[in-house]
């Protein structure tokens, strides 16, 4: 039931550009004029913003800028249920293409028609633009090594390599929208790479130019909240893919011991005329490492168990989300493809 293959959008796709913001009167403007409206190949841009309840003027900024579209929420509900929610409403509106970009101008408009190529030929699901970290002057030494390091660990746990894991300037194609949920209540960016990777959708990125933004981040509180958070993230979403590998990894090295301590504590006996006068710690803690790594297998198992039936609840959302979200394109074909022979 994993998706496996590119469904191309239609020849003229509608392309929706959202925007999640939260108190950025200063910037939000800059942004949405920066988005270009006539872009070749493309039917139509609309744009969206998601106002994650900013105090300021955001929404008015917004409005004179000429956002087409925005969706209030009530209070702040963090930038991964912003992402979602904005997600939802271009689906709704019958998008094709729906691209992700930040509202403090650390990306640039301009950037969008190299960003949506690979989804607009076909030749992928999910674009990603590429930062290249290692020659942006305004990230630190270290930020760039944990930038490195952190993209190259998302490889690892989503088969994607991704030179730039955390950017969220991004393009996703129709059907890669109606297939990720976001859960997390911190970030989509990590979550939503996992579960392409481990859903077969096809992942590129693309170059892109990124500006320095000297504001604090409103996403987080610094660089070890936000490594943590991720992590937290990327552990979570790995564990509900790959739950046997995990698990098994777990339990590996107190199998080995409990095996290996048992190995020698009967070896022992044997050698001693099948008597053991002493050796009570290696019986011990041999039984108790054996125990544990016995429990974390079955452990794996059981949600081993629980992933298919996650994987049964996912396909049966998306034939949902696809029924409640669908473009006149798809509605047309539905009709055609349920219409009686002609006689």
């Amino acid at each position: 039931m994993d998706a496996t293959s590119i469904c191309p959008p239609p020849k003229s796709p509608r392309l929706f550009v959202q925007i999640c913001a939260l108190n950025e009167e200063e910037s939000i403007g800059n942004v949405i004029r920066t988005i270009p409206r006539d872009i070749p190949g493309i039917a139509s841009v609309s744009v969206l913003v998601v106002n994650d309840g900013s105090t300021d003027h955001t929404v008015e900024e917004a409005a004179q800028a000429g956002a087409d579209l925005i969706v209030q929420h009530v209070g702040n509900k963090g930038l991964a249920r912003s992402f979602q929610d904005g997600l939802d409403v271009c689906l709704e509106r019958g998008a094709d293409i729906i691209v992700n970009i930040d509202a403090d101008g650390q990306y640039r408009g301009e950037d969008i028609p190299a960003l949506i190529e690979p989804i607009r030929r076909g030749q992928a699901d999910v674009v990603i633009g590429d930062r290249q970290v290692s020659g942006l002057e305004h990230f630190s030494p270290a930020k760039r090594l944990l930038q490195k390091l952190g993209s190259w660990t998302v490889w690892q746990a989503s088969g994607v390599a991704i030179p730039d894991a955390v950017s969220g300037f991004r393009a996703y194609s129709r059907e890669a929208a109606l297939r990720l949920i976001v859960t997390s209540q911190f970030s989509y960016t990590v979550q939503t790479l996992i579960q392409s990777g481990k859903l077969g959708l096809v992942v590129a990125s693309v170059p892109i130019t990124a500006r320095h933004t000297p504001r604090p981040s409103r996403l987080h509180r610094g660089t070890l909240h936000f490594i943590s958070q991720q992590a937290m993230i990327l552990l979570r979403t790995y564990v509900a893919y790959e739950p046997i590998k995990m698990f098994g990894a777990l339990a590996a090295p107190f199998l080995l011991v409990g095996a290996g301590l048992l190995a020698r504590l009967l070896l022992r006996f044997a050698e001693q005329g099948w008597q053991l006068p002493g050796n009570v710690q290696s019986l011990i803690v041999g039984s108790i490492s054996l125990a544990i790594g016995l429990l974390l297998l079955i452990t794996g198992v059981i949600a081993d168990r629980v992933r298919e039936n996650r994987r049964l609840l996912e396909e049966i959302l998306y034939r949902i989300r696809r029924q409640a979200a669908r473009g006149p394109h798809e509605a047309l074909s539905a009709n055609l493809s349920s219409a009686p022979p002609l006689s």
